[in-house]
């Protein structure tokens, strides 16, 4: 399944937002999970993935016991500040406070559909990162482009 869309919604009283229906709609818990975890992205926003989806891609890592001290580091940040956030029965998720003001977000967020990956951020600075980007956006298909071949060379 692949993420894609930008989505404003509001964090209510119980600093919960709702995950879109149209993502809602594609989500299937026996195949994803019952709930998304966030955790630090590697772009400084607060990523949202499918449980199973995290739980694959932190099996990729491989074991930390003997691990690369990289790894052991990126696990230590990722892991000690990520948190599980089911989906209640209304398709809302409250992040915990302590991760909603590491990320600055509140009143508004934008999440943002990222391929495996849901993209929290405020407005404001995704308005201002659109505004930045758009000028590059052909430099940065061409760098895309040239990225795959060389991971097919």
């Amino acid at each position: 399944m692949f993420f894609v869309g930008e989505y404003e919604h509001a964090l209510d009283g119980k600093q919960r937002f709702a995950i879109p229906a149209e993502i809602r709609d594609l989500l299937m818990p026996e195949v994803h999970g019952e709930a998304f975890i966030a955790a630090p992205g590697a772009n400084g926003c607060l990523w949202l993935w499918p449980e199973k989806t995290f739980h694959e891609l932190a099996g990729a890592l491989g074991g930390s016991l003997l691990g690369d001290e990289d790894i052991q580091q990126l696990e230590r940040m990722i892991f000690s500040q990520a948190a599980r956030v089911p989906v209640d029965s209304a398709g809302r998720v409250r992040v915990p406070d302590r991760l909603l003001q590491t990320f600055g977000l509140s009143g508004s967020v934008m999440i943002l559909g990222v391929r495996d990956h849901l993209e929290l951020m405020d407005p404001k600075t995704w308005n201002e990162e659109q505004t930045r980007l758009r000028p590059k956006q052909g430099d940065l298909w061409r760098r895309a482009r040239q990225a795959l071949a060389e991971r097919k060379a």
